[in-house]
């Protein structure tokens, strides 16, 4: 996440006073950029950190979100031009190019934006740019492409329209020129009335501009926006089809306690214990328990187009991977359509083949994950039909996307997702039971997984009460170097997705392993030294599971059980267990994957680690 603000602003109260008056006054104008960013190219250094700069008088800085991945031959072209590095970042690379396009200008009075758009022209990869310079003074540039950006705006004051008009570059006959910017006045940009105060705010993330103002603008790609004496204008290079003329400013949902830690000691508690409201919020107002019926108003319009597809491809990174993983096997039973998961990485790597008759989900927390955008313009180049799995309005995936679902999580802070994982869990089971909703076979497994999800807030709290024990089991646990963690069926991803948890916070090694896979290698790590976690329900893997306990204390080793509280067999031959309440097959992976969320919380606490920013990671990954 970045946090960058740019603020225009009265000088003080004097001023104020003066435009009650209605006397002519002078604005002083107030610009900051900061920006929190650990190096892509290069070791965390001082050096190697943002802002960038292209010299020594700071003329040029820039602040950077993402990746360029031409900045090599970038870099040498530069150097060739008798420019100096200082970093080892790709970022500074930027710097440099916007100073050698200011040298190298045409005319004296070349505008900000412009010098923004040429070199934004020069580069290749993902990135979101703010930009400051003191040939520009009192003026912000700030753009994007393949990365979150939005521009926050705080005036008490009425401001002068809702809809910024985007400014399109005009075709000059001087090619040399560029074309010229058109023409900024009151009627294509957005400034406060009278000129009362105003404040603008770059970030990438709503919750970083939420206790300041609650109103957005939410930009494209390629986008150029820039705050020039109190007003802002949003510029694009040239218009294509389907393009929105206008930018609206929008007003946030988001509460500010929703972004406060309140009495939990980090964020990634407070939304482990917060996955009661979460998953019930997922669901409320689409299931109607009493009539067994579901809706998804996001995909209402394109239902009948999804049943005659020819496969469902699951497309995702990380956490929302392991989602489409635990839901897979619901996903074919109730749809009766072959479902692929796949990573959007290695989507890409194969140029996997995509019809179009294929419908495409892309599942994502913050809508943003550069992968899964790569793989969306693949799918959509290709005809296919693409689905938005994601909890962040306005985001990328959410607008780009044909149709879709906002699994209304709320805000989720912590770098390591939890309540994210179980509503994109939980909004994928109801797009399951609305594909079969007129399907009579079907409607008393549809009844069955409807009233399990009714129950399923109040078992999520029963296991959350189990957070003592699961604490003490950490403090066993946490000097440990690493823990399997074996299950098969619907746990496989619970398997997953645990491992993921406590490789992202404790810096454990863990690993989830495919119980049925334990003979053709894991089993050889198994000894009495070695932590093991299984996790064995009673559904239909029930007896392969206890065959593979079996096959675990064979070889001295002593698994820690996840399983059904009711399951005295289990318990009888474990020597230590964690006992969750049954429900239905499918949903049982939302109440196992809670333990092992809370174990992993608790092991990194204990091994003196920030629980909310894992090293080397962040919440919005906008890097390839």
């Amino acid at each position: 996440m970045i946090k960058q603000s740019g603020k225009v602003k009265a000088l003080d109260d004097e001023i104020h006073k003066q435009q009650d008056l209605d006397m002519d006054v002078e604005f002083d104008i107030h610009f900051g950029i900061s920006h929190t960013r650990w190096a892509t190219h290069g070791a965390p250094s001082p050096v190697n950190s943002h802002p960038q700069r292209s010299d020594k008088s700071n003329e040029f800085i820039v602040i950077h979100n993402g990746i360029i991945t031409n900045y090599n031959d970038l870099r040498k072209f530069l150097e060739s031009k008798g420019y100096e590095f200082e970093s080892e970042t790709d970022t500074e690379t930027i710097a440099k190019l916007v100073k050698y396009m200011y040298d190298n200008r045409e005319s004296n009075d070349i505008s900000f934006a412009t010098l923004v758009e040429r070199v934004t022209q020069q580069l290749e990869g993902a990135f979101v740019l703010v930009f400051k310079s003191v040939h520009y003074p009192g003026e912000a540039v700030g753009t994007r492409r393949g990365g979150p950006l939005l521009i926050a705006v705080k005036s008490d004051h009425k401001l002068s329209t809702d809809h910024i008009p985007i400014l399109y570059r005009s075709s000059g006959k001087d090619k040399k020129s560029g074309g010229s910017l058109p023409r900024v006045d009151q009627d294509t940009c957005l400034f406060p009335v009278d000129m009362k105060a105003v404040e603008y705010y770059f970030a990438s993330d709503a919750s970083a501009v939420i206790e300041h103002t609650n109103r957005v603008i939410f930009l494209e790609d390629d986008d150029v926006a820039a705050v020039t004496d109190g007003r802002l204008s949003i510029h694009r290079i040239k218009r294509t089809v389907g393009d929105h003329p206008a930018r609206a400013i929008q007003t946030l949902q988001m509460e500010l306690q929703q972004i406060m830690k309140g009495n939990y000691s980090s964020f990634m508690q407070k939304e482990i214990f917060e996955q009661p409201e979460s998953v019930f919020n997922t669901m409320r107002g689409r299931i109607n328990f009493d009539d067994n019926t579901v809706t998804l108003g996001g995909l209402k319009d394109h239902i009948k187009e999804i049943q005659r597809c020819r496969r469902l491809i699951l497309i995702a990174c990380g956490t929302s991977y392991h989602a489409g993983v635990a839901t897979r096997q619901v996903l074919e039973e109730l749809t009766e359509l072959p479902v692929m998961v796949e990573l959007a990485s290695d989507f890409l790597d194969r140029n996997t083949p995509v019809f179009r008759d294929d419908v495409c989900f892309f599942i994502s927390q913050s809508g943003e994950t550069a992968d899964s955008l790569m793989a969306l313009h693949y799918c959509k180049e290709r005809g296919a039909l693409t689905v938005g799995i994601t909890n962040t309005v306005g985001s990328s995936i959410s607008r780009e996307t044909d149709c879709g679902v906002h699994i209304n999580a709320g805000p989720e802070i912590g770098v390591a997702s939890t309540k994210a994982y179980t509503s994109q869990f939980v909004a994928l089971i109801m797009f399951a039971l609305l594909m079969c909703d007129d399907r009579i076979s079907m409607q008393p497994r549809r009844r069955e997984i409807i009233q399990g999800l009714r129950v399923l807030p109040d078992l999520i709290k029963e296991v959350l009460s189990l957070d003592d024990e699961i604490q003490n089991l950490a403090t066993e646990l946490y000097q440990q170097k690493s823990v399997l963690i074996m299950g098969r069926g619907y746990h496989y991803a619970t398997c997953l997705e645990g491992a993921l948890k406590i490789k992202e916070i404790t810096y454990m090694h863990s690993e989830g392993i495919l119980a049925g896979e334990l003979k053709h290698g894991p089993l050889a790590l198994v000894d009495k030294l070695m932590p093991v976690i299984m996790i064995i329900m009673r559904d239909h893997t029930y007896v392969k599971c206890q065959n593979a306990l079996q096959q675990v204390i064979a070889r001295q080793g002593r698994p820690i059980v996840i399983c059904d509280k009711d399951d005295y067999e289990t318990v009888k031959n474990s020597s230590r267990t964690i006992k969750v309440p049954h429900c239905v097959d499918c949903l049982q992976g939302v109440l196992s994957v809670i333990p092992l969320q809370l174990l992993s919380f608790h092991l990194a606490v204990l091994r003196g680690f920030d629980v909310d920013c894992p090293r080397n990671l962040a919440k919005s990954v906008t890097v390839e």
